[in-house]
């Protein structure tokens, strides 16, 4: 009976144990030096890019022609967010021709973490408490001197006086 209650202690603390492993995962592009080196500014265009690299994971929307190819590894230990581990940024940038003008790659230094201070939107106009949004509306429709016929209000035919 020792042997087994042993055993079965032994189970939980492994177990336990694997809870607080962390978690590696990749996202993106899959990078080969190789391939990001047989690119060469004046001599490949987009189609030549596209057949070496493969699609890119964004393109420019606004300013010089460029494209982005973005892969981020990260970490997660156990109940907490992923952390990037590594990060790389290939741009490569085209003239108006379509030929390649500029390869340039980045890192890990330019991910920014942001926090939302308070969990919160904060909006325009008075802060109200959770009754007042909930009864506020009550006496609102069809309440004294809301412009009715008699104060120069709306006087037609329609469902809403128009």
């Amino acid at each position: 009976m020792q042997v087994f209650s042993r055993l079965v202690m032994g189970g939980a603390v492994l177990a336990a144990l694997a809870g607080c492993s962390s978690i590696q995962d990749h996202r993106g592009y899959l990078i080969d030096q190789a391939l990001i080196d047989s690119v060469q500014p004046g001599v490949d265009n987009k189609l030549s890019v596209e057949r070496t690299l493969g699609r890119p994971t964004f393109v420019a929307q606004f300013g010089a022609p460029a494209w982005y190819y973005v892969s981020i590894d990260t970490r997660q230990a156990a109940f907490t967010r992923p952390q990037p581990k590594q990060q790389t940024i290939l741009r490569i940038t085209f003239d108006d021709a379509g030929n390649v003008s500029g390869i340039d790659k980045r890192g890990v230094e330019k991910v920014v973490r942001l926090d939302p201070d308070g969990h919160k939107t904060p909006t325009l106009g008075r802060d109200r408490s959770f009754l007042e949004d909930l009864f506020g509306n009550i006496g609102a429709v069809g309440a004294a001197g809301m412009g009715g016929p008699a104060q120069g209000g709306n006087t037609g035919t329609g469902p809403n006086g128009s």
